[in-house]
């Protein structure tokens, strides 16, 4: 006989699973019942939740203002969505990237990983737009939309105000990006 423990994290459900051997025609399948834990009772057949979810995932991330700065200079960015990928962007900070120019369009850098973009909305880029560029995995910075259109692979993360110059002052030395407010 095999025992079976599936657990759905933070939410104090455990199943386990019985007489995991394989059924012969007429043969009824093993029932699942609830286990005990610190929030479920191991007489009711429902698992009991939490009352509440935490508090960062109540928080609406819509204008969170994310900074990044090299030496003196900075440059802020507002975020704009509540998305999956937004959430994730989020959730890297603080870190250090190094912005380079990319096709007299954007600056571009480098994630440490790929966001978790799942259910987020593409974009039609438009200058002043940080994005999310899923093929690459990387975020840029659109200064020169032109021509540019509507795409599923590019995430809108949030609006900067600074002209090409200022973005340059960012470029080819490490950033720091962490939220201020």
């Amino acid at each position: 006989m095999r025992l079976m423990r599936v657990t759905a994290a933070g939410f104090g459900l455990a199943l386990t699973l019985t007489g995991c051997s394989p059924l012969s025609d007429g043969e009824a399948a093993p029932s699942a019942s609830p286990s005990a834990s610190s929030t479920g009772d191991a007489s009711s057949s429902t698992p009991t939740l939490p009352s509440a979810a935490p508090d960062d995932m109540e928080q609406n991330v819509i204008g969170t203002v994310v900074r990044f700065t090299a030496g003196s200079e900075s440059v802020d960015m507002t975020i704009g969505v509540d998305s999956p990928a937004t959430r994730d962007f989020l959730s890297l900070l603080p870190l250090t990237l190094t912005l380079e120019e990319f096709n007299g369009r954007e600056k571009i850098a480098e994630l440490p990983r790929e966001l978790n973009y799942e259910g987020s909305p593409g974009s039609d880029p438009e200058d002043g737009d940080l994005i999310y560029y899923i093929p690459w995995g990387n975020i840029g910075f659109y200064y020169n939309t032109a021509g540019i259109g509507y795409s599923d692979q590019t995430l809108h993360l949030g609006t900067y105000h600074a002209t090409p110059e200022e973005l340059s002052r960012l470029e080819g030395t490490e950033t720091s990006v962490e939220i201020v407010h």
